[in-house]
């Protein structure tokens, strides 16, 4: 009999309610993030990419239980979470830890690197002593390669990458099963932004962890990850294997990504997708398949018929049509 997976997410829907006029009712909601379904192995990267607005963000912080979901469910190593109490909840997020987008913001000014990483130490009871505790921190910034003169300084007296250094130590010190990396990687410089990848690529090899990987760079994913999903205004409209998406897309919001990433080699040659529009509000999503509006391939039943998922038991994709239409 196969384990179940680490993480399990099951027709997760997140709306968020708009209130207005004198009596405070309810006037409409933006749709976040709409019947969405996907797993995650141990020891495996999920990168979920899409513009911004798309909802990438919103399904992270819904699996950490920082947003309430509208419904759906959410599994953890075979244990559903998405109703459980605050005090069980609190216990499991030992094993379900953050990196944000901006370290500066996400780290407190006023704590040490010592203090930042004995909190979830202490928060957890993972340390029982200050030899113990003092043990653990060095250990944590040997994975994340800063040196142990850092310990007493604050968190401007760093570079962003060395800040996003710290932030990845403070995950990794409760010992967690899956790290949620959301954009994490998006704010530092090119060079650093490589230095970071290599560094969850080792951490990930070293300690087997799971990483839900949300981004909308590319290039960036396709260096890191195992499997990629794609999400649009809310669902998820293709997910498969890295190598299988990247080389034969199947939906057409994919293919127009896809031809955005810069090209190493100055003489290849590259179609480049430019879509009109931008990605329509999620308080009041197109009918149909949701990328209508902005598909150059769009045809009458587009508009009318919601697109299920189909295609193999690994790469899957919401689209009518059969295939894409070859380049001329």
């Amino acid at each position: 009999m196969n384990p179940p997976p680490l993480l399990e997410v099951n027709g997760l829907v997140k709306h968020f309610l708009i209130r207005g006029g004198l009596l405070g009712g309810i006037t409409g909601r933006v749709r976040a993030v709409d019947d969405l379904s996907f797993m995650l192995a141990r020891g495996e990267t999920l990168a979920l990419v899409g513009e911004s607005g798309s909802g990438k963000s919103t399904v992270g912080r819904t699996i950490l239980g920082l947003t309430p979901l509208s419904s759906g469910e959410i599994w953890l190593d075979g244990t559903r979470i998405d109703q459980l109490s605050r005090g069980r909840m609190r216990q499991l997020r030992q094993r379900m830890q953050i990196v944000f987008q901006d370290p500066f913001s996400s780290l407190n000014p006023r704590l040490s690197v010592r203090a930042c990483l004995a909190e979830p130490l202490t928060n957890f009871g993972l340390a029982r002593g200050k030899a113990a505790r003092d043990a653990r921190i060095f250990e944590l910034l040997d994975q994340v390669q800063l040196p142990r003169a850092a310990l007493d300084r604050r968190p401007h007296e760093f570079s962003g990458g060395q800040r996003q250094r710290i932030a990845i130590a403070r995950a990794l010190a409760p010992h967690p099963d899956l790290i949620i990396c959301d954009e994490a990687v998006s704010a530092l410089d090119v060079s650093v932004k490589a230095q970071i990848i290599n560094l969850l690529v080792d951490l990930q090899k070293e300690l087997g962890l799971a990483l839900l990987f949300i981004s909308h760079d590319l290039a960036i994913v396709e260096h890191l990850t195992h499997r990629v999903a794609v999400m649009y205004l809310g669902k998820i409209v293709e997910i498969g294997p890295r190598d299988e998406v990247f080389s034969r897309p199947r939906h057409p919001y994919t293919e127009a990504l896809l031809s955005a990433v810069p090209q190493p080699d100055p003489a290849a040659k590259r179609r480049r997708i430019v879509l009109a529009g931008d990605i329509p509000s999620p308080r009041n999503p197109p009918a149909g398949c949701r990328f209508h509006t902005r598909c150059p391939y769009a045809f009458d039943r587009c508009r009318v018929e919601v697109p299920e998922l189909r295609g193999g038991a690994k790469h899957r994709f919401a689209c009518h049509l059969d295939d894409l239409p070859k380049p001329a």
